[in-house]
């Protein structure tokens, strides 16, 4: 009796530790890239002076988005790395990495100290952090999914995501109590290198975790281990699915950096929202996140992936631009608490399933690169430059809404990727999911 009873238990509680474990990193590096958004404006001002605030965060903005241009190179040479040596040991380069570039940022004095070495040596912290999380997300999706009960891959993989909400939380969380007890002059000098510190002070215990991870079993059985010219050779062959996979990730990466990453510098600049209430509507903004990512990994186990990814892409469609507009002519917390949480509620569905499905398009032999090559691209192409994007609609367009443009043109092009997906493979993603 005991042995029939126990074993499911124990696998409950070892599938539980390992997704802790695994989604440690991803907490680390969206911490530290909500931590580089929301202090944007700080950052500008110590690192990239110029005639006017807005060249100064539009140059910051810019070598934030440097570092997604990165993450294309990682996903395939980091990315076929852990497809050849394993997840576990992959994941450790990949945490190594990362932290090496966190340490960088946190550590270098400012232009008035260094000169042009200042913003020299952030680029390059930014470019090594790229470079480690193109293929940390997918290198950790595919573990998810590889662990995941069957029937339940999009619940497993969901928490890939669900953990860098955390990190969007306690960051926020430290934000908004730096804010509480410290002059803003302070903040402005140094104390907005505090939560940095923070990040660094954790990396120890996230490689302790790392290293007590252990290798999926769907790896280890695995025969052949492909070399990295057969990985670039199978992605070439795969271009479409990869392209395809890129354009159904653009809502994803379009809609998370701006609801959280810009939400802040948008809430104090565009609608002139204290500090305060520009952290707070971030926090629970990532609170609902980490609410709905789950339920729509789960739902999409239960009706299926491409139901949910078209009904949320419509949802964009349709609510996007006339959500933000509202937003605009009435700016109030409450208001701006309502519809970013509309926002949230998209993204998490929409996230939930697109994650699982994503996993599911590419060929099992190149599963982590190629997820994190799609992956990368959009985050290049769309997610990453949002908040550039986004403060140079603004300053040209003249309507503070132009944001709601940016994220229903990435819905667009995940409508299109999903149909062209699910038309052309339908048989082998049911097969993939189960």
């Amino acid at each position: 009796m005991q042995a029939t009873t126990h074993p499911p238990a124990a696998s409950a509680r070892r599938k539980a530790s390992a997704i802790f474990r695994v989604t440690s990193g991803n907490f680390l590096e969206q911490f530290d890239f909500f931590l580089f958004g929301f202090y944007a404006t700080y950052i500008a001002a110590a690192f990239f002076p110029a005639s006017s605030e807005f060249a100064s965060l539009m140059m910051t903005f810019a070598v934030f988005g440097a570092g997604f241009l990165m993450r294309p190179l990682g996903a395939v040479i980091l990315g076929a790395y852990i497809d050849d040596v394993g997840r576990r040991k992959g994941l450790i380069v990949t945490l190594s990495i990362m932290a090496s570039g966190t340490i960088l940022i946190v550590l270098v004095p400012g232009y008035e100290t260094i000169g042009l070495f200042a913003p020299a040596l952030v680029l390059i912290g930014r470019l090594l952090q790229g470079f480690s999380a193109g293929a940390e997300l997918g290198g950790v999706s595919v573990y998810l999914a590889e662990i995941a009960t069957p029937g339940r891959k999009g619940f497993f993989t969901s928490w890939q995501s669900a953990s860098q909400q955390v990190a969007i939380v306690i960051a926020a969380a430290l934000g908004y109590a730096l804010n509480q007890w410290m002059p803003a002059a302070v903040i402005a000098d140094w104390g907005w290198r505090i939560p940095f510190f923070v990040g660094c002070m954790i990396v120890p215990f996230i490689f302790l975790l790392r290293r007590n991870l252990e290798e999926t079993a769907e790896f280890t059985a695995r025969r052949h281990r492909p070399s990295m010219r057969q990985v670039f050779g199978t992605l070439l062959q795969n271009w479409q699915i990869v392209i395809a996979g890129m354009l159904m990730v653009a809502l994803t990466t379009t809609a998370f950096y701006l609801i959280t990453v810009y939400a802040p510098t948008f809430g104090k600049t565009v609608l002139h929202l204290s500090t305060a209430d520009a952290l707070l509507v971030t926090l629970l903004v990532g609170v609902s996140n980490f609410c709905w990512l789950p339920l729509g990994g789960a739902l999409s186990d239960r009706i299926g992936r491409r139901p949910v990814l078209l009904a949320m892409t419509l949802l964009t469609l349709a609510t996007a631009y006339p959500a933000l507009s509202y937003l605009v002519q009435a700016p109030s917390f409450i208001n701006m608490l309502l519809v970013l949480l509309w926002l949230s509620f998209i993204y998490g569905l929409y996230n939930g399933a697109m994650v699982a499905a994503l996993t599911e398009i590419m060929p099992v032999e190149v599963r982590v690169a190629g997820f994190s090559l799609a992956y990368s691209l959009a985050t290049a192409v769309f997610g990453g430059f949002t908040p550039a994007i986004s403060t140079f609609l603004i300053q040209y367009s003249g309507d503070k809404a132009a944001p709601g443009y940016w994220m229903s043109f990435a819905a667009l092009c995940a409508l299109c990727a999903t149909l062209y997906l699910y038309r052309r493979s339908t048989g082998r993603l049911q097969a993939a999911a189960q």
